[in-house]
């Protein structure tokens, strides 16, 4: 499940401001170098990135499995035409690349939210944005990142759960409408769940944050990010 998970990887050690920057960077290059040179060139770099993160290529896209689909849409989409051939594999070619810099991008923020607690992600985020705009980004990034898996865990359940009961029987629009009429039910009842816990724990919103100090190892993280930088400018 997309979450933090503990482990004692090089990604895991960085100051979560060193990541946020090497994310920024990342997603600077690769919306600027769209060529198949430039994403043959990201792909390396994000295969970099998952190994600081001791996170395999294949757990990364299986926790990006949700927006794969939306990826393949756009290039599939593109190719139609509205006569003969019908098909136009050259149309394909610019969305495919641009699915696939999204796709790049995406398993690089997998490997953040892997290695990053929440808290941390919070702390970072109103370090960086001062003032209210920044404790209100801070809440955003914690609520996000704390919810987005579970509403992830109970669509996985409803799916079983109507697979379990020959569900796969019926046809595809009856299954998204079972599935997504079942996720919103489930959504709106977390959500207000969520605000009743909040409440009951007296939710500030200037709490204690974690301490956050830049090490050595930063530094090369930080030299990464302004090398990607560099990189968009060129």
């Amino acid at each position: 499940m997309l979450s933090y998970e503990p482990h004692d990887s090089l990604a895991h050690r960085l100051d979560p401001r060193a990541k946020l920057a090497v994310q920024v960077g990342f997603a600077l290059a690769a919306f600027a170098h769209t060529t198949p040179r430039g994403l043959a060139i990201l792909t390396a770099l994000a295969g970099c990135v998952l190994a600081a993160a001791r996170l395999s290529p294949i757990a990364a896209l299986r926790e990006a499995r949700y927006a794969l689909p939306f990826l393949v849409a756009g290039p599939a989409i593109a190719a139609l035409t509205p006569g003969p051939p019908w098909i136009a594999a050259s149309q394909a070619v610019v969305p495919a690349l641009a699915s696939y810099r999204v796709l790049v991008v995406l398993v690089v923020s997998v490997a953040y939210v892997r290695t990053t607690r929440v808290r941390d992600s919070r702390t970072a985020v109103q370090s960086l944005v001062p003032g209210r705009p920044g404790r209100f980004l801070g809440v955003g990034v914690a609520l996000v990142f704390r919810f987005l898996p579970v509403l992830l865990a109970d669509l996985s359940r409803t799916r079983t759960a109507m697979r379990a009961r020959l569900g796969s029987e019926r046809g595809l629009i009856d299954r998204m409408e079972i599935v997504t009429s079942a996720g919103v039910r489930r959504a709106f009842g977390r959500a207000d769940r969520l605000g009743v816990a909040l409440r009951a724990r007296c939710f500030a919103w200037n709490p204690t944050l974690s301490r956050l100090r830049f090490a050595r190892r930063d530094v090369a993280a930080l030299c990464f990010a302004g090398g990607l930088v560099a990189w968009t400018l060129v």
